[in-house]
Order: structure tokens, then C-alpha cells, then sequence
């Protein structure tokens, strides 16, 4: 009897865990697995947390792209690095063990590629008009991944500022909650200058087609984590995200999937979809889903060690830690067919869609939500009149949303549930299903008289109506909204009645619950037409076709 024992080699063992780190491959059926193998160390990489081996990496990248494809290996070290640049057809593997560090310009003797020149920069921040100033960056490219179960740390080297926006309107610039904008405007100039050379991002992505990123970590990825931006066929996926800004931005992306990731951004958006004019065209971002995610607002770094510590208690916008998962506030172009779904929110604002720019957004589909200490709105649905964009921009339109199996524990008191609108253009055809919210409560009769201004050009945030006068669903200009099954209600005492209706037509509560105190009524009502309640508040069945102002019950 004759036995065999298989060779052991180091190659095998690579390829091996190359099969198992591609499994999601970037185009279905390419061979990853059997590619060639680029070592960076062959390269003249040292990997020991002191000499810059962004060279190393590059010349390693442009060799795997020179023989048609092939994957770049970081084997366990600390890789000092300035800007890294991707090439079609090629895998960046940060191999477990393997930390590729953002080198700061200040103090390692170099910097990172210069931030290319972009006529269409006026509408949108500089963090969102260029992508060469990167750690990592990839401009038409195609069939590209980063892998690996490594760590990628931008804590020392990646900056988390830049440049607002050149375009400026009234209120629209920045959240309301931050007071007044500067009276001595930017010198843009001179403001360019100050990123001369600074990375701001951690990855950047501009025009790519089939891209893959997966099992990595990042530590303080700056402006961005992930900046995409018109990227066709992109996966992401069990990514752990621990950062001092923005997690994913996806902006005018079609094909997108983001799955089984944790994003922790105490002082920005987790997951936030946008459609800016950086492209220079209004591009629709479509075709998304986002599954199985977790988002939090914790002190920065306490997620990917585990202790999830809580001290921090405002986002540098003064309201509470953000973390959230959104749709906007960049919605030039439209957002379409997009499902969020069985993802948890911990310590952080709540899910929310924001149409302001002339975007249409529309076909959205959110279920299996549950969130705990929500720091804004655990839902917010905002159709405004920001207009971000060239002369002649109009109101878009929010539109055809189902929303369901929502839970959120110890929400924010101040501003309820929103769904708002703007005089002449309601968002439409909502339906909200299958809801539990508890609020802390301690609303005043006070905040039941407020009436909150429309404020139509103001950046989108909560916030930006102050305390609303209900304490669990305000809802202005809207047509189409179907409630169906929620139970609203408060941990402490609370003055306000549960719901306030303003210029509402066309809407159906079935079977909504939510305590309110002995003389406050289930829910106020003003301009209120073809209003259908079953078995809600108290009341078995009203019809009221048209109102001006009263209550429920009367």
C-alpha cells in the first residue's frame, strides 16, 4: 500500500487562502486563485512601521498590471505609505497580521498625490470633488479588490478636514444646530493650499467598474473610509469600519452591494448614498442593496477593540453622535431601487431620507431595523428645497417607500418621528408598518403649542425644527401615508400628543397605538383630507374627509 502526502509549500498555502479571500470574485470566474502572486518585499517593501514603502507597492501593482492581472501581497508588517494607486485587474491583499499605515507628511518625508484639477466642483465639498488625494485610489479602472483581514490605519497620516462647498445659499450650507456660518468668507485659494499634499481619504474610487472590498479593517480613514463615486458593480462586504468621519460614501453608483459590515462614526454618516454633481452630470445612484450591517456611534477606536466606550456625546454639528444609515444629503441626481434591510443601529441617529437638491427618490424599500439609544430621529423623511445645484434646479420628489419591522429603544425626546415635506410638493405613497418606538419622553405643554418653521433652504438635519410638537410622529406635507400597526410611546411622562398631522392627504391609520396623558389627544390635525382610522387612539372607525383643525379624539 502506497501513501501520498500532498506538498506543503508556501505558494500553496497562499493561493489557499487567496481562494478563500476572493471568494467573492471581482468578475465572476477570473482565476484569482491561480494568478501570479506579488510579494511587496520582492519589491523593496520593509514592512517595519519606519521606512515609507509606497514605492514598494506601486511598483509592485504596476507590475501585476503590466502581466495582464495578478494580486499584490501584504504579508504581516507595518507598511508605511503614502498615496497607493490602483490598476485593472489587480488584488491589494492586506493579509492578517498585516497593518498598511497612512504616513504623515509632517513627520515621514513625503506626500500623497496631489488633488486632481475638477471643473465640476462647485456644488459639492472638496473631501467629495477629488480622489487622487487618497491613501488608496482608483480612477477608471476595472476588475480591482482590496482583500485581506488586515488593518489599514489612517489615525496619524490622513487628515479628516477640507474645504466646504464654493456654492453658498442662505441656511443651505451647513446644519442650523452648528449657529451662524462664518461672516468672513473662505478664501478658496488659500484653502486649496492647505491640502496640498495631505491625504484625506482612506480608499477612493472615480469611475470603476466591478470592485470588490472585503474582510479588511479600518482605523480613522479621514473625510472618507470609502469614497465612491460613479462605480458600476461594487461589493462590499464584512468590513469593520472604526473611523473620525464618514464610513462608505456611495455617490451616483449603480450595482451596489453592501453586506455584514460594521461601521462605527461618531461624528458623521456610517452608510450614506449620495448623488452630487462631482461627476459633473446628475447620475442616478441605483440598483443598491445594504443588508446585514451594523452602525454606531460610539468613541472612536472602541469598536474594533471591543469596549464600545460612550463619553463622547455630541457630533461636531452639536447634535447627538451620528452613525446612521442615510439616503442624501448631496441628491442631485435621482436614488432608485435601493432595499436596506435586518440591520442594527446602536447609539446613533436614526435611518433617514433626504431629497434637497432636485433629486428624485423613489422605489425604496427598508425593513428589519432595530435600533437602541437613538441620538435624532429614528426615522426621518425630508423632501426640501435646498437646491444645491445650477440655476433652475426645482424641488424633486420623495416618493413610493415602504418602510416595516422597525424597533428603536430610548429614542431622542425632542424630535419625534418626521416626515416633512414642503409647501406644494408632499412626499408621496408611504407606507410604515409593523413599528415599535419608546422615546425617553418629558415633552412640555410648551413644546406641544411649538409650531416649527418650514425652513425649506436649510440643510437637512432633525434638528433643524427645533422640539416638535408631538412627542412620536410629526408629519407635514404629505400624500399617500399608510400607518399601519405602530405603537409609539415614552419612558418617562410626556405632554405632547403622540402624532401631529399638518397638510396631509390621503391617509390610512390602522391599528396605531401610543398612551398620551388624561386631555392630551391621541393626535392633532390641521388641513386634512380623506383621513381613514381603524382601531387607533381609542377610536374603532372615523371617516373625515376634510378638516381644517381638531383632534383625535374630538
Amino acid at each position: 500500500m502506497i501513501s501520498f502526502r500532498p506538498m506543503i509549500t508556501r505558494r500553496n498555502i497562499l493561493a489557499f487562502a487567496l481562494t478563500l479571500s476572493l471568494s467573492l470574485a471581482v468578475t465572476p470566474g477570473r482565476a484569482y486563485a491561480q494568478s501570479a502572486i506579488y510579494d511587496v518585499h520582492n519589491f523593496g517593501a520593509k514592512g517595519d512601521g519606519k521606512t515609507v514603502d509606497s514605492d514598494a507597492i506601486n511598483k509592485a501593482i504596476d507590475a501585476a498590471a503590466a502581466a495582464g492581472g495578478g494580486t499584490v501581497h501584504l504579508p504581516a508588517g507595518r507598511y508605511l505609505s503614502f498615496s497607493i494607486r490602483l490598476k485593472s485587474h489587480v488584488a491589494l491583499w492586506i493579509d492578517i497580521g498585516a497593518v498598511l499605515v497612512a504616513a504623515d507628511p509632517a513627520k515621514d518625508g513625503g506626500h500623497y498625490d496631489s488633488p486632481e484639477p475638477n471643473p465640476h466642483d462647485l456644488y459639492q465639498d472638496f473631501g467629495h470633488s477629488h480622489w487622487q488625494n487618497s491613501l488608496i485610489w482608483g480612477i477608471d479602472v476595472e476588475d480591482v479588490a482590496i482583500v485581506g483581514l488586515g488593518l489599514i490605519d489612517g489615525t496619524h497620516g490622513l487628515t479628516r478636514s477640507g474645504p466646504g462647498a464654493r456654492w453658498s445659499r442662505g441656511a443651505g450650507g451647513r446644519p442650523v444646530s452648528m449657529g451662524p456660518a462664518p461672516t468672513q468668507p473662505q478664501d478658496p485659494e488659500a484653502a486649496l493650499r492647505r491640502m496640498e499634499g495631505l491625504g484625506n481619504k482612506t480608499i477612493a474610487l472615480k469611475r470603476a467598474r466591478n470592485v470588490t472590498l472585503k474582510d479588511f479593517s479600518v482605523l480613522n480613514g479621514g473625510h472618507f473610509a470609502l469614497l465612491a463615486t460613479g462605480v458600476d458593480n461594487l461589493t462590499i462586504d464584512n468590513l469593520k469600519v472604526d473611523t473620525n468621519r464618514d464610513g462608505f460614501d456611495i455617490d451616483a453608483c449603480r450595482n451596489v452591494r453592501i453586506s455584514n459590515s460594521y461601521v462605527n462614526s461618531p461624528n458623521d454618516d456610517a452608510i450614506v448614498l449620495k448623488t452630487s454633481l462631482a461627476l459633473g452630470e446628475a447620475k442616478a445612484t441605483e440598483d443598491v442593496t445594504i443588508t446585514n450591517c451594523h452602525v454606531s456611534g460610539f468613541d472612536i477606536g472602541t469598536m474594533l477593540d471591543g469596549t464600545y466606550k460612550a463619553t463622547q456625546r455630541n457630533a461636531p454639528d452639536r447634535d447627538g453622535a451620528t452613525g446612521r444609515i442615510k439616503l442624501g444629503t448631496e441628491s442631485n441626481g435621482a436614488f432608485r431601487n435601493i432595499t436596506v434591510s435586518n440591520c442594527v443601529f446602536d447609539r446613533s441617529r436614526g435611518f433617514a431620507l433626504e431629497s434637497v437638491d432636485g433629486s428624485v427618490l423613489e422605489d425604496i424599500t427598508v425593513t428589519n431595523l432595530t435600533m437602541r439609544d437613538v441620538t435624532t430621529s429614528p426615522l426621518f423623511l425630508r423632501l426640501g428645497g435646498r437646491l444645491r445645484g445650477p440655476d433652475g434646479t426645482q424641488v424633486g420628489a420623495l416618493r413610493r417607500v415602504v418602510i416595516s419591522n422597525i424597533t428603536a429603544y430610548n429614542a431622542e425626546p425632542r424630535f419625534a418621528s418626521i416626515i416633512s415635506g414642503v409647501p406644494g410638493h408632499p412626499i408621496e405613497d408611504v407606507t410604515i408598518s409593523n413599528v415599535r418606538i419608546l422615546y425617553r419622553g418629558g415633552g412640555t405643554a410648551e413644546d406641544a403649542a411649538r409650531k416649527p418653521e418650514e425652513r425649506e433652504e436649510t440643510y437637512p438635519e432633525p434638528s433643524m425644527f427645533g422640539t416638535v410638537p408631538a412627542y412620536g410622529l410629526f408629519v407635514r406635507h404629505a400624500r399617500g401615508l399608510t400607518l399601519r400597526d405602530i405603537v409609539l410611546g415614552t419612558m418617562t411622562a410626556d405632554a405632547r400628543p403622540p402624532i401631529v398631522l399638518q397638510d396631509v392627504q390621503n391617509l390610512r391609520l390602522d391599528h396605531v397605538e401610543a398612551p398620551h396623558p388624561a386631555g392630551v389627544p391621541f393626535a392633532v390635525f390641521r388641513d386634512i383630507a380623506d383621513l381613514v382610522l381603524r382601531d387607533s387612539g381609542g377610536v374603532a372607525d372615523l371617516r373625515l374627509e376634510k378638516g381644517d383643525t381638531g383632534t383625535i379624539p374630538k
